[in-house]
């Protein structure tokens, strides 16, 4: 009886297929991920804002020239009940060249979720002194948020962006 037995190493290309596929499944799986996600966009119409860089500069330096300086603190206030939403008190200090309590400032805070569209909120930060505004806000969830300040007092503006961590 004569039977046939497979040579040595007959196997091996074997190896080489299956090291193709495992290399072919996670670069597919990575792409898919890849593309099914984030998109990576947080510029809105990114062509035109490049376009009016020139005028963005400009704007900076019409800021900086004001001699302004603001400061953002923030204040994480219980949240009861629990799953209400994550109340947040924003205070701003503002102050002119001299060092004295700029008033008169409309302030304007659009809080955003950096990475989730959908849960940002705007409000007007009222005078609480000489120089300073606030305004409690409730937030929907935890985590890190980007305050988007705009103050203005006639045509004069002042933007701050700030991150926050909200617990």
């Amino acid at each position: 009886m004569n039977s046939k037995k497979r040579p040595d190493g007959w196997w091996y290309p074997y190896i080489f297929v299956a090291g193709f596929l495992v290399v072919i499944t996670v670069n597919m799986t990575l792409a898919y991920f890849a593309t099914s996600t984030f998109n990576g966009l947080e510029t809105q119409n990114a062509y035109e804002k490049g376009r009016l860089y020139n005028e963005t500069i400009a704007r900076e330096e019409a800021q900086k020239a004001l001699g302004w300086s603001l400061a953002l603190t923030t204040e994480t206030k219980a949240h009861n009940p629990p799953g209400a939403g994550y109340p947040v008190e924003l205070m701003l200090a503002a102050a002119d060249a001299g060092g004295a309590g700029l008033d008169g400032l409309v302030v304007e805070a659009e809080i955003r979720r950096p990475t989730v569209t959908g849960k940002d909120r705007t409000v007007i930060l009222s005078r609480r002194d000489s120089g300073r505004y606030g305004d409690t806000v409730v937030l929907p969830e935890p985590g890190q948020w980007e305050v988007r300040l705009l103050a203005k007092r006639g045509d004069d503006e002042f933007r701050l962006r700030e991150r926050i961590f909200v617990k």
